[in-house]
């Protein structure tokens, strides 16, 4: 696939304003693509660009980080979310990081800012990374110290920093600005893509956890955030819990500080069924398959490998997250076949003119819906909307079949004024049915329709 030179440059461009850590996951997804095989051009092309942009950021390193917040919060980078809304632990807003660094250099630690500020216009590499490390343990003391107390004038200088989100972000960026070393030695230690936390694995990583400092229940979800980040399925992190606690009940795990890999794991998987939710409302189709996967996955894992109880906080939690996919879900299964009978029913010739269509973009929408409801019936199960996927996709077939055959035939009957539009009805089942019956099916159709085209127009001439 070549493209103009001008289209590579915006593409560099827009990876070039990608944070490192998303360019790192991007990175990551495009080698799989290409490791599965899936659109390799296009995946080989943007790696491609991708190690340009890194290689370039590599080699000017220096001039990006003239900027000395970006430098001090460098580490907190594998942690930090776009979103304003209730975070799980080891998460940190990124949105909050300017407020706490104007207090930082305005306030709380006026002159380790100015001394990193005069290392980086005129110090070598060595002095400036000095310099940083000595602001990141201030910034992390001066935090500790703020918020120790909560109350008088402690709580007065913390109301200057920012709002409740801004106070509720300090502390875990003290923690992590405090045990940068061990957290970076701990990711450097952890492979780029854990297929698998089996037992070999699991060992591996419960050494390389195996730090005092990574250990406390602060810290700890920033060494488990990272870990999730590596892993090909992250509701797996739970093995690791289940490991440390020796014991897949989960009173016992709940008991140890791993207990919080559960809660992270259940809290991301709300956020993906919120995502859903989300690509449904606005016909995003494309990424809802994946998306199911993950959400059926991490249930089902959560599932087999912990014995939670219905009635216990992680039980209910899970409950409700099965409720509100399958009423997610629902509607919006129900609501296909009604799609597929208004493209391809009957219509009387004449209520056909020269002037009717079928809207393209509808057709592959609705073949899109079609492959999402059988998408569907493969996590039915796991995601309490067995009944309705079957019966939906019981009826999709039942009707497409029958509807198909019929159009088939209308074909033959046509006139010049009505063919056209028989063409396309036909061309849409035939769409239809390769989703939903295959290759061999839909190309069985297609020379049906084929041979009663041709035998209409032969049956035409001889008139």
């Amino acid at each position: 696939m070549a493209l103009a030179a001008q289209s590579l440059e915006r593409l560099r461009d827009f990876l070039a304003q990608l944070p490192p850590k998303s360019q790192a996951l991007l990175m990551r997804e495009f080698e799989r693509a290409v490791e599965r095989g899936q659109d390799v051009a296009v995946a080989s092309l943007v790696l491609e660009q991708l190690r340009l942009v890194v290689r370039a950021t590599d080699s000017n390193e220096r001039q990006r980080s003239e900027d000395p917040a970006r430098l001090v919060f460098r580490p907190l980078e594998p942690f930090l979310v776009d979103t304003k809304a209730a975070l799980r632990p080891g998460q940190i807003r990124r949105v909050s990081l300017n407020q706490i660094w104007n207090w930082l250099k305005g306030e709380a630690i006026v002159g380790e800012v100015a001394e990193l500020d005069a290392a980086l216009r005129s110090g070598p590499a060595a002095t400036v990374e000095q310099a940083t490390r000595k602001v990141q343990l201030a910034a992390a003391n001066a935090i500790e110290q703020v918020a120790s107390t909560g109350r008088g004038a402690d709580q007065r200088a913390l109301s200057r920093v920012g709002g409740p989100a801004v106070v509720e972000d300090l502390a875990a960026t003290a923690v992590v600005l405090k045990n940068r070393e061990p957290l970076e030695s701990f990711s450097a230690r952890i492979a780029g893509n854990v297929r698998n936390l089996a037992e070999s694995q699991l060992a591996a990583v419960q050494a390389a956890m195996n730090v005092p400092s990574l250990q406390t229940a602060e810290a700890l979800p920033f060494s488990l955030s990272l870990l999730i980040q590596k892993l090909a399925s992250p509701w797996q992190v739970i093995r690791l819990a289940v490991a440390v606690a020796g014991s897949d009940d989960e009173i016992r795990v709940a008991a140890t500080n791993y207990g919080v890999a559960v809660a992270m794991v259940i809290h991301d998987l709300s956020e993906l069924v919120s995502e859903l939710r989300t690509d449904m409302k606005q016909g995003r189709l494309e990424s809802l398959s994946h998306r199911l996967k993950i959400i059926h996955d991490g249930l089902r894992g959560l599932r087999t490998e912990l014995d939670i109880r219905n009635e216990s906080a992680w039980g209910k939690r899970l409950s409700a997250i099965r409720a509100e996919i399958s009423n997610i879900l629902r509607a919006e299964l129900e609501g296909v076949p009604g799609r597929v009978r208004r493209l391809l029913r009957q219509r009387p010739d004449k209520d056909i003119t020269a002037a009717s269509r079928l809207d393209p973009t509808e057709i592959e929408e609705t073949a899109a819906l079609i492959d999402f409801v059988a998408v569907c019936r493969t996590y039915a199960s796991e995601l309490a909307i067995n009944e309705v996927t079957l019966r939906t996709f019981s009826d999709l077939q039942q009707y497409t079949e029958a509807a198909t055959q019929a159009l088939v035939e209308s074909l033959r009957a046509s006139d010049p004024k009505t063919r056209p539009f028989r063409q396309m009805q036909v061309d849409a089942a035939i769409r239809f049915c390769d989703v939903l019956f295959g290759h061999d099916y839909a190309a069985l159709m297609r020379k049906a329709a084929d041979v009663a085209l041709s035998g209409e127009r032969k049956a035409s001439r001889a008139g």
